[in-house]
């Protein structure tokens, strides 16, 4: 199994972010250096499970969040991140999103129907 560290990178920056601290401060919270941190958050270094650990705990969230994109049964996360998107919108927004979300859905299932045609014949 491959990692996606560069996803695991911009989700640990996103959540960052959300708490309102520079890297600096994170990676003085997980106890290394501040390179070491953007390393980690570009995606440019592996890092440890006793490192995401310490992270996670900096940032007061949880690992399965940073590991979503890695791990088919996480899908509460993605929904978790959809309702945390419509908060701040006005329902112009959120129509507009939808429309899109359930032409991409549409879109995805068609091109799934048409690659098993194709594999099947």
């Amino acid at each position: 199994m491959i990692v996606d560290y560069k996803a695991m990178g911009k989700r640990i920056t996103i959540a960052r972010i959300r708490k309102g601290i520079i890297q600096e401060e994170t990676a003085e919270l997980s106890s290394i250096s501040s390179r070491h941190m953007s390393n980690i958050e570009t995606g440019r270094t592996k890092t440890s499970l006793p490192m995401l650990i310490a992270i996670v705990n900096a940032l007061d969230t949880s690992v399965d969040c940073f590991l979503c994109d890695n791990v088919v049964k996480s899908g509460y996360v993605f929904k978790e991140e959809a309702n945390k998107l419509f908060l701040d919108c006005n329902d112009y927004e959120m129509r507009i999103i939808m429309n899109i979300v359930l032409a991409t859905k549409e879109s995805l299932r068609q091109e799934f129907d048409i690659r098993k045609r194709l594999y099947e014949d």
